[in-house]
């Protein structure tokens, strides 16, 4: 878009009758993407493909995408049939057709008792179902979801992603969800493409996404972490008095950032092992089951742990307590500075 590039060398494939989530933060490019695939932008260069068939410089009418908007896009003067039928209508199908489809799409998104009613008169979960009817109704090959739930409060979320859930399984069509939820995307997808100020950062399944980030980026916007700083000393990130392994790929001596999940901290009011670290406890949040425990290491560090409520045995605010740090994965800063000899000789 003039001397802005929203989208740069992005390439993925998105499997047939699975759902893809397109996950980044806002200003990743990501629904610039699905906007090319819909044939609403057109890419500077690069092919899109859908279906074995090169479609770049064919328009949205010939693609069969259904595309669903975050703030539903319906045609408020027209009755919840009339705007499933819409895009019937468009393609000439007969009356009768129309009508039978619609019929079929009204049962299968639950709102049979609502075919006569306007946009206005529905709540904000109800619009959605009729945006997704009216994609679904001329039997799309890619299904394609802009932030479907955005508009919706956090039970509506919820309780439309269950339902979408059980729509796909039924009908199996390829669909690509744009969102920058990460639980949405965790919960519904079977493949992820995360982006990032217009790149393509990893692709895979949700737990090759979750427990094996290719890069810091993925490591912090993908699920809590927390970010232990630290020196690489014999292939390990020393912090203060201890250290977590897994620096073997990064220069000695450089600074290092260790991911490590808030549910991956071990909280005990004993030593637990030879290398847990002494922390304060700073505040316990008691969230039902779980509590959320903020820690305060040593050497001035903060980090989160999640810990069952049956485990919190002696951990409390103001508290003395040990923790363990499993599964860290470790990256280089994006500066990639290296400590200068005499910090490391220090050490």
């Amino acid at each position: 878009f003039g001397d802005f590039e929203a989208v740069k060398d992005v390439s993925f494939e998105a499997r047939e009758g699975a759902i893809t989530a397109i996950l980044g933060p806002s200003g990743s490019g990501k629904s610039t993407v699905l906007r090319m695939l819909a044939g609403l932008e057109t890419p500077t260069s690069g092919r899109i493909w859908i279906a074995g068939r090169d479609l770049t410089d064919t328009s949205t009418q010939e693609r069969r995408v259904g595309m669903v908007f975050q703030h539903y896009a319906l045609f408020r003067h027209m009755t919840v049939a009339k705007n499933i039928a819409f895009g019937l209508s468009v393609r000439k199908v007969p009356k009768d057709a129309q009508e039978a489809r619609v019929r079929e799409l009204l049962g299968l998104v639950q709102l049979e008792p609502f075919a006569h009613r306007y946009p206005d008169q529905l709540s904000g979960g109800q619009r959605q179902r009729v945006a997704l009817a009216r994609a679904l109704a001329p039997k799309p090959s890619v299904l394609l979801l802009d932030e479907p739930f955005g508009a919706l409060d956090a039970k509506v979320r919820q309780d439309l992603r269950h339902w979408l859930h059980e729509i796909h399984r039924e009908l199996g069509i390829t669909s690509l969800l744009v969102t920058h939820d990460q639980e949405e995307a965790l919960e519904l997808a079977h493949q992820l493409v995360v982006m990032h100020e217009g790149k393509l950062e990893q692709v895979g399944d949700t737990n090759a996404i979750y427990n094996e980030p290719a890069t810091p980026f993925v490591a912090g916007f993908v699920g809590a972490a927390n970010v232990i700083q630290g020196l690489v000393i014999s292939g390990r990130v020393q912090f203060g008095e201890q250290h977590l392994d897994g620096a073997g790929h990064i220069q000695e001596g450089a600074p290092a950032h260790a991911y490590v999940r808030p549910h991956d901290v071990t909280v005990s009011s004993v030593p637990i092992n030879g290398s847990s670290s002494a922390a304060t406890v700073e505040r316990v949040n008691d969230l039902g089951w779980i509590s959320k425990v903020r820690l305060v290491l040593a050497d001035g560090q903060a980090l989160t742990a999640e810990v069952p409520n049956e485990r919190l045995d002696g951990v409390a605010a103001g508290g003395r307590v040990y923790v363990d740090l499993r599964n860290a994965k470790v990256f280089p800063p994006a500066s990639g500075a290296v400590v200068p000899s005499d910090e490391l000789a220090a050490l």
